[in-house]
């Protein structure tokens, strides 16, 4: 296991359970985000709640549900169960932008430019900001699709590896190779580092320039949510029972560091979201716990307890003024936190 640098059962600094706002969700919370200064809510059960100072619904998915959903400025974008990847835009109104009949969306990613790119089984898609769809085989299920900081690339997380596919080339697209089953997909910002959840429980991850390996273990459980720091230097990510968070300043990131676990507790993290300008962590726990970790101090500021067994947390998420954090769960509950000036 991780090395640990705070008290497992160490108590919060400090509470804002108390400016907590609930939000009647009335479903399962697949993702939550913010469109402007809007928190919104992608539901299970297909509906997309828009929770401002006037509720709105909007449903995105008729007779079907989300399974995972990405938000862009102006909108929230969502893969359902229906086979259909949908825009849903501030206003209210909802544009198809695929339609995969009979098949699932496994994997989503969307870009600020417009650009999104969606998966079904094996076969990967991109439309680029003009509207243009390229399309991909990969080698197997694909679970998870990333675009590159700089440039119209995709990175494709499938069995044995990634895939780094140029949409607008003929060429083959590189292969970062690393064998076993590869689900979720990330790349630091400045592009040198692509990092993989695994399904055998740890993180893998490879220096893009000369493809040198880096294996990130010691997890009890799959980390499904990862997220990077605002400076590149730290990723934090979930599946143990505290928030762990990787190096990657300097040349070699992680090799040969340790992590740093924060917000230590008798239940697994599972969901985290850096604060978009500060060392800040949120973090969300499967028994509907709610934290708040301080890299510099390791202070930790609670946001939301349960009492006995609480739902997991599916999703946290900070407004882009960093002022506001959302968070989901899968029974429902949700709310928003408005900091202290």
């Amino acid at each position: 296991m991780f090395e640990r640098t705070c008290d497992a059962m160490a108590k919060p600094n400090q509470s804002l359970t108390d400016r907590v706002k609930p939000i009647a969700a009335g479903d399962g919370v697949v993702a939550v985000g913010f469109v402007g200064a809007t928190p919104v809510l992608a539901l299970a059960n297909g509906e997309i709640l828009f929770a401002g100072e006037t509720e709105k619904r909007v449903t995105a998915h008729p007779g079907a549900g989300v399974l995972i959903a990405r938000f862009t400025g102006g909108g929230v974008v969502t893969g359902g169960d229906d086979g259909r990847v949908v825009e849903t835009r501030a206003n209210g109104e909802c544009v198809e932008i695929a339609n995969e009949k009979g098949k699932w969306i496994d994997a989503l990613c969307v870009r600020g430019d417009g650009a999104v790119a969606w998966s079904s089984g094996k076969l990967v898609r991109a439309r680029d900001a003009k509207g243009d769809v390229k399309e991909m085989t990969a080698p197997s299920s694909v679970r998870g699709l990333c675009f590159t900081p700089k440039g119209y690339r995709l990175a494709v997380a499938h069995y044995n590896g990634v895939s780094l596919w140029f949409p607008n080339t003929a060429a083959e697209p590189d292969q970062l190779v690393w064998r076993g089953s590869h689900l979720d997909v990330t790349l630091s910002a400045d592009a040198r580092f692509a990092v993989t959840s695994m399904q055998e429980n740890s993180l893998h991850g490879w220096r893009v320039a000369d493809k040198k390996d880096m294996r990130m273990t010691g997890y009890p459980a799959k980390s499904r949510s990862l997220s990077w720091s605002h400076d590149g230097k730290w990723l934090a990510t979930s599946g143990a029972e505290a928030c762990i968070v990787w190096p990657f300043d300097g040349k070699d990131g992680p090799m040969g560091r340790g992590p740093r676990e924060c917000c230590a507790r008798p239940a697994r993290v599972s969901s985290v979201a850096f604060h978009p300008a500060s060392l800040v962590i949120a973090i969300g726990y499967d028994d509907g716990w709610v934290m708040l970790s301080r890299l510099s101090d390791a202070a930790e500021i609670l946001i939301r307890a349960t009492e006995g067994e609480g739902a997991p947390i599916s999703s946290v998420a900070w407004s882009g003024d960093g002022k506001r954090l959302v968070f989901g769960a899968e029974d429902a509950v949700a709310g928003i936190l408005d900091l202290p000036a």
